[in-house]
Formats: C-alpha cells, structure tokens, sequence
C-alpha cells in the first residue's frame, strides 16, 4: 500500500471516530457530570500517550523539551484539556448533540478572527466572506427557526458551545509557538491539567461512579476524542505530505465528520435531526471550506 492510500486509511478511521464523539459526549453524561468524564478521560489519555510513545521509543522526547516548551505545555494543558473540556461538556449538556456538535465546528473561524490581533495577521476578503457565512449557520441552528426574533434556544448552552471554540483557537496558538514532538507535547498538556482536573471535581463534584456504564464512557472519550485519535490523524498528515498535493486532499476528509456525526445521533441518541440544523452546518462547513480552499490556493 503506497503513503497515499495509507494516509487516506489513516485520515478516513480518525473521522470516523471523530464522529462518534458526540455521541459518546451525551451518552457519558447521563452517568457523570463534565467534570467527573474529564477526569478519567484525561487519566485515560494520560495513559495512551505514554503507550505510544513507549511503543515508538521517544519517551526520551520529553527529557529533551527545553524547559521553555516544557513550561508553555503545562500552561497550554490549562487551555486543553482543562478549560477546553469543562466548556465542552457543559455545553453538550445542556444542548441537544445535534447543536453542539455542529456550533463547536466554528472554532476554525474563531481561530482566523483571533490570529488578527494576537500574531498579527490580516483578515482577507475571502475570511470576512467565511466568517459571515458560518456564523450565520450558528444563528440558524441556535434559534431553530425563530430567525425575526433571534430568539436562541438555550443562550446558556450556546455561548458555552461558542466559547470552546475561542478556547480551542488560543490553545491552537499557543502551540504555533512550540517545536516540540506533538505528541509529546499533548502527553504534557494532559500530565498538567490532570491535578487541576482532580482538584476541581474534588472541590465542585465528586470523584466518579466506580460503574462499568461510567467508566467505559470516560474511557471512550480519552482514547478516541483526546488521545490515539490525534496520532492517527498525525500519521495520515505526515503520510500525506510525501506526495504532491497530498495534505490539502487528505485534510479534506474532516469535512465529513460533522455530517457522519448526524447519523450517529439520529440512529444512537434518537434525536430528530431537524433540517435547519442541516441548512446551519451546511453554512458552517462551507464557510470553513471557503477559508482553506483560500489558504491552499494561496
């Protein structure tokens, strides 16, 4: 099999995981709390990371990070996973999947509109022209319908699911800064907020449930949201860059993953996805599509 077509098995089977996680989000949240599924998703990541790196013989990355990077990964494991996933999690919640889901895929625009001030770069025409289409695949998917009174469903769970995604684009940032391993890197994010994580559960929650239902769940999201799901999405990259052309195709496939993720939900949770959650990730997603199809061709 040639670096193409393993790059696109590799890519293909992370968005399909992708799409389960939300999913896997509401049904762990029936048993625990967000804080209680941080934390043993966090521990199981923990644990992955460090398999795979062992697996690969580069636990020896981590004693060669400078100190520097080793103290901008402990601050950015403050952004991700700690802050990121507190945010995430209450705002699935308190919303239907259907609308989480699609409203945390804004963070790509979220992304392009803080890169303005913070590494000083200039927005396009062509962003502008994203930015005004996604969002207003937000508004149609927030206010399920009631567009003349702009009336959001739940405003609360809302500007939960839209602040992840400003936290996730300041984590992202945070990382243009380092030239660590990054799988290392990640492996000392989740090391770092582990005992923030455990301080807050123990302090606003409880440890969790010693339940099967809770602990798979904990399990599922720290192995398939957080942790071996990302090595396998870096392996596609990096598979991909050996050939012409070969990222830009594979880094395509995400775009998939939010439609996937809706027949889960359908079929899984039950819910009636509606059209205009459809019409609203459609403008998210082609928004997102404008903004790197600009950046490819550039």
């Amino acid at each position: 099999m040639d670096d193409q077509r393993r790059a696109y098995l590799c890519g293909g089977l992370a968005v399909l995981v992708w799409s389960t996680v939300a999913t896997a989000f509401k049904i762990a949240l029936r048993t625990l709390d967000p804080l209680q599924l941080l934390l043993l998703a966090d521990a199981v990541s923990i644990l992955a990371l460090l398999a795979v790196l062992a697996a690969r013989g580069r636990l020896g990355l981590l004693r060669a990070m400078s100190r520097r990077e080793k103290l901008l990964c402990c601050g950015l494991g403050l952004l991700n996973p700690f802050l990121y996933y507190v945010v995430l999690f209450q705002a699935y919640a308190l919303l239907p999947a259907q609308e989480a889901q699609p409203l945390n895929y804004t963070w790509a625009v979220t992304l392009s509109l803080l890169a303005v001030p913070l590494l000083g770069q200039r927005l396009r025409p062509r962003d502008l022209a994203a930015i005004l289409v996604s969002y207003a695949g937000v508004v149609v998917i927030s206010c399920r319908g009631d567009l003349t009174g702009l009336r959001f469903s739940n405003p609360q769970g809302v500007a939960l699911a839209l602040g992840s995604t400003l936290l996730w684009a300041l984590y992202w940032i945070g990382n243009t800064r380092l030239k660590a391993d990054p799988v290392a890197a990640l492996l000392l994010n989740f090391l770092a907020a582990f005992p923030c994580i455990l301080a807050a559960t123990l302090a606003f929650s409880a440890l969790p449930p010693l339940g099967w239902a809770g602990l798979l769940a904990g399990a599922y999201v720290g192995l398939f949201e957080m942790g071996l799901t990302f090595v396998l999405w870096l392996s596609a990259m990096r598979l991909a860059a050996r050939t012409p052309s070969g990222t830009a195709r594979v880094a395509n496939l995400i775009f998939l993953s939010p439609f996937l993720s809706l027949v889960f939900i359908h079929f899984l949770l039950g819910e009636a996805i509606r059209a205009l959650t459809l019409a609203g990730l459609v403008c998210i997603i082609a928004g997102n599509a404008l903004q790197q199809t600009g950046k490819q061709t550039k």
